[in-house]
């Protein structure tokens, strides 16, 4: 059975995701601050954790970092749930690895939605190249066994995220991809317009692409319409 750890002070909103959780057959796990939960993801080692920010003494941001510095469960999949909207905040976590990000109040009907999409996409091969349509292009070479990218000698690791991106990318270089295709194939669904989520993980897989791409720009903005990859 599939285990997720959900860390929130507030207990009346963990208890409602609990049985909204449980009703979809996961098993959960409930911690109500910041030390607690983290100690519990040591512990129970879930398949994915639901993370508050704002909470007393140790807050989510501090928690999700651990997390990602902690061997066993660094790679577990988490979405953030918060009341501040502003992107910088979206951006903190992004930053920390963070692989979605919920805006309070949500439909808990939404949060199932992502908990179930994030489970597809990280059930041990990245969502979108268990096809495995194109591996390798001129000098760039996919390695999703390790969600990493290899441009002529060079490797560099990305999230889960950041591969599925790429690869969405890569799969139709040359061509652009609009945002909204983006989180069609990357994250499953379709959020309302939620193109500044996109921006975020598109600058952080720009910045690490650029690092092993030897001054060539290989992501290109296509100013109000999407992202091309040119190889």
């Amino acid at each position: 059975m599939v285990k997720i750890l959900v860390v929130d002070d507030d207990r009346a909103i963990n208890e409602l995701i609990k049985i909204n959780l449980e009703l979809q057959g996961y098993e959960v796990i409930q911690g109500f601050d910041g030390t607690e939960g983290f100690a519990l993801a040591k512990q129970e080692i879930p398949d994915l954790v639901v993370l508050d920010v704002m909470m007393p003494e140790v807050d989510g941001y501090t928690v999700a970092q651990r997390i990602r510095q902690c061997g066993e469960i660094a790679d577990t999949p988490i979405i953030m749930l918060t009341a501040l909207s502003e992107l910088h905040n979206k951006a903190e976590g992004f930053d920390i690895g963070v692989d979605d990000y919920l805006t309070k109040p949500f439909e808990i009907d939404e949060l199932v939605m992502r908990v179930r999409a994030l489970l597809k996409r990280t059930n041990g091969i990245p969502k979108s190249s268990a096809v495995r349509d194109l591996l390798t292009y001129k000098e760039v070479t996919l390695l999703p066994e390790s969600y990493s990218i290899k441009i002529n000698d060079k490797v560099q690791k990305l999230t889960p995220i950041e591969f599925d991106i790429f690869n969405t990318l890569f799969q139709n270089h040359g061509n652009m991809v609009s945002a909204k295709k983006l989180l069609k194939d990357v994250w499953g669904y379709g959020p309302d317009d939620d193109i500044e989520t996109i921006r975020v993980h598109i600058r952080h897989l720009r910045s690490k692409v650029d690092k092993i791409a030897s001054g060539k720009k290989y992501i290109e903005t296509i100013y109000g319409g999407g992202y091309k990859l040119n190889i």
